[in-house]
This record gives structure tokens, sequence and C-alpha cells, in this order.
């Protein structure tokens, strides 16, 4: 099994960056994320089904009532103010504010039976990203981290990538196994990537010669154990990442066509998709999306269908969303990619099945959404059911744990992989979860 020491650590506490830190800041954070590589990546490795995997995070709680799960023939202080429509397949009615997505139900899979005893969103987070009930004691790693650990990258790119920002982190894995995280809006006409471009006045000649010293001090540390050393080392990696022009070509949302830009919609989420859509495409493992704004406590319309107060065309959170999704699902079946990248949307809980005061809805763990598609999940399918008036599960309920168990096997993880702390104490990556009934 793989060392869970940061490599480049010496025996006096010093390390290789506090040699070559000054001007190499973000090279050098780029090299966190591909330390130690060479370890035994493809330990707990099955045949996967999916490829690569998206995650779109809806921050927040996204209303299972306002988006996969609506109740029509309730009490108006229940089924809220937006009305379902109707798709190809039977039982899966979707909002009115999601026709796009309507329009492909043949791809999706909606579980209408997630439950969760967590209520608050850093621990429900931690618990939907992971598959583990939070934990004072340890940190668990969430689905990127695990899948970097065992897949490793292909080529320049690192196995976990964040847009723009990231939720769930690499636990008690090494640093190398956290997201690279893009930072920065994806939908402005000024964005670029953080830690790609050399720090201010550092040339790719002094770069070179601190790749080159630091080989020459890898093989000093290791002596005679220097052929044992991968031939290519983590900052020889994270050199060719911000000097390689490939390489940064997978962020440049401006070699794509104003058309496909429009497809996504102008909003971050939608150019956040179609850089998503990218990385994918050049292999990446593990893409995550993080979308904000769904802890609707008080103005669910005005936040959920009209984005501002006097809009005319809904741009708020569903309209964007679903011109998003419609976008990514369509593009990457019309690229014949979507057979081997999963795409996975949810949120860390769902909403009360009143509403409030403030015509808001509260958090609410019992019961609540999600939507699956590609990478081996059978499409044109509800999972599961809420009760009446969607408070809880009616029949087959699915827990994070379950779900934790489902995604692994996609993906091609063993369940049973044993991973290991910085202790050497064995935890592994799925605890008391089973495949949910029906998803492939």
């Amino acid at each position: 099994m793989p060392t869970n020491q940061i490599a480049g650590q010496r025996c006096d506490g010093w390390k290789r960056r506090d040699f070559l830190r000054l001007g190499t800041v973000g090279a050098l954070g780029l090299a966190q994320f591909l330390r130690l590589r060479a370890q035994a990546c493809g330990a707990g490795v099955k045949e996967p089904q999916a490829r690569r995997c998206i995650l779109v995070w809806l921050d927040g709680g996204p209303s299972h009532l306002e988006t996969f799960d609506l109740k029509p023939e309730v009490p108006v202080d229940v089924r809220g103010p937006f009305h379902p429509i109707r798709t190809t397949v039977p039982g899966l009615d979707l909002c009115e504010l999601l026709p796009g997505l309507a329009g492909m139900a043949r791809h999706l899979a909606v579980i209408r039976s997630m439950t969760s005893p967590l209520g608050e969103h850093g621990i429900a987070n931690q618990y939907l990203l992971t598959g583990y009930k939070p934990s004072a004691a340890l940190q668990y790693p969430s689905y990127g981290s695990v899948l970097s650990y065992v897949r490793g990258a292909n080529g320049l790119l690192p196995p976990y990538v964040a847009i723009p920002e990231f939720r769930g982190g690499a636990g008690y894995l090494d640093l190398a196994h956290r997201p690279f995280v893009t930072g920065g809006d994806p939908s402005k006409a000024d964005f670029q990537v953080r830690d790609l471009n050399l720090y201010p006045g550092i040339t790719p000649g002094r770069m070179d010669r601190r790749r080159d010293f630091l080989a020459e001090f890898d093989r000093a540390q290791a002596g005679e154990q220097s052929r044992l050393l991968p031939p290519d080392s983590a900052f020889s990696q994270a050199h060719r990442l911000t000097t390689s022009a490939e390489a940064k070509r997978a962020f440049h949302l401006g070699e794509e066509s104003a058309k496909t830009r429009a497809r996504y919609g102008p909003r971050p989420i939608g150019q956040s998709c179609l850089l998503a859509r990218r990385l994918v495409e050049r292999d990446v493992p593990f893409v995550s999306i993080h979308n904000g704004g769904w802890d609707t406590h008080d103005s669910l319309t005005l936040q959920l269908r009209d984005g501002y107060s006097g809009a005319k065309v809904g741009v708020g959170l569903l309209p964007s969303l679903d011109l998003a999704l419609s976008a990514l699902i369509g593009d990457l079946a019309e690229r014949g990619l979507l057979d081997q990248t999963l795409v996975v949307v949810m949120g860390e809980f769902g909403r009360t099945p009143k509403l409030n005061t403030r015509g808001g809805r509260d958090h609410w763990p019992r019961v609540f959404s999600l939507l699956m598609a590609g990478g081996g999940v059978r499409g044109g399918q509800v999972i599961g059911s809420s009760d009446r008036v969607g408070e809880s599960p009616h029949d087959h309920p699915v827990t994070p744990a379950d779900l934790a168990f489902s995604l692994y096997t996609l993906l091609g993880v063993d369940p049973s992989l044993e991973l290991h702390t910085a202790d050497g104490r064995p935890v592994p990556v799925n605890q008391g979860g089973a495949m949910i009934r029906g998803l492939v």
C-alpha cells in the first residue's frame, strides 16, 4: 500500500520547497497535487463502467419539492409555487423550470429517496461527499480524492479538479490528493486559472534550473535508493503543467465557439459545466463543480426562478441549472463521452415539506432527491419515492453510504478497498453501504 508520508520531508523537518520557495509559489502549489504519484495507484481498481465523473454540487441544500419531486396534489403550503411537467418517462415529472432536462429524460435516473439524519451544512456535506458520518477523530476523503489515490492522472492534468472551489477534501490522505482548484469565475471574460502561470519575474529558464536542482537534491537524498525513484518527479510534472501550452489549453474556454458557450448559458454554472466537459474530454478522472445559493430559507421564487426583482425572463438558479445540465449531458452524448462519464447532481439535503412564513423552506435531510446520468447508470427511471408530502422515504431509502458504494463501484473502485491513515490505521473506503437497486 502507498505510504502516507509526504514526499520530500527530511528527518530534520526541512522540506524541498523550503529551499525553492522564493518565486515558485504557483509551481510548488501544483507539486503538492502531483506528489506521490509514483505510489501504488493500481490497488483496489476494478474494471470501471465510468472512466470519469462530473459532480455538480448544489451547495446549500436544493429543495426536492421544487426540482425533482414535486407534489401537485397536496395543499399549497406544501406543493410550492411551481408546477410539474411531464417527460417521456412514466412517473418522471420535473419542475416546469427544467424543460431542457425534461427533454432528455431517457438519460436520467432520479433518486427520490435519499435520506440522512444530518441537517447542518458542514457535517451534512461531509457525509454526502464521503459516505461517512463526520467524526471528530478522523477526516474522511471525498470521492475525488479517493479516485485520485486509486487512479492517479493521465498525462499533464491533475486527477481531481474543482471548479471554481470545492467542499470535499483529501481527509486523511496526502495533500497530493486534494483537488486542483481553478478559482475565479469561468463566466467572466478575464477568467484565468490560478497557479497555471509562472510567478511574476520567474522565467522558464529559472524554472528549468529549479527543476534540475530539485532532481539533483532528490538523487542526493535517495543515495543508493535512487534507482527506486520515479524517472519523472512530482516537481517535473508540475513544471510541465505550468509551462505546457497543451495543459493550459484544457482550461481555455476561449477556444469554444460562441454558439457552444451560449448553449451552456452565460452564468457561472453554465461555463463551469463547459469547462468540466473540456477536462473529462482530456480524461481527467474527477471534476467537481460548486454551484452555491441553494440555501433558500426565504424568497424561494425570487432565488429559484427570477434571479432578481422584476425579471421578465427567469435567470435564477433553476433556469440557469437547466440550461447548463441539459447542455452538458447533451454535449457529452453527442461526443460519445456520456456512456463513460458519470454525471451526479446533488446537494447536502432537501428542504422542509411546508413553506415557512418567509416564503422559503428550511433544512430537511430526512428525504431528498438527486440526479444521475451516464457512466453505466440506467437512464429513464425513478428510484425510490418519498411519502405524500415529501417528508420521509416511502420506499427504497438510499443512504449516503449506499451512494458512496454505488459511485465507487461505477468508477471501478473496490468498495472494500482499505486505505491507510498517516499512522497506519486501515480504513475502508466504504462502510455499511450497498449498491443502489436498479441503478445499473
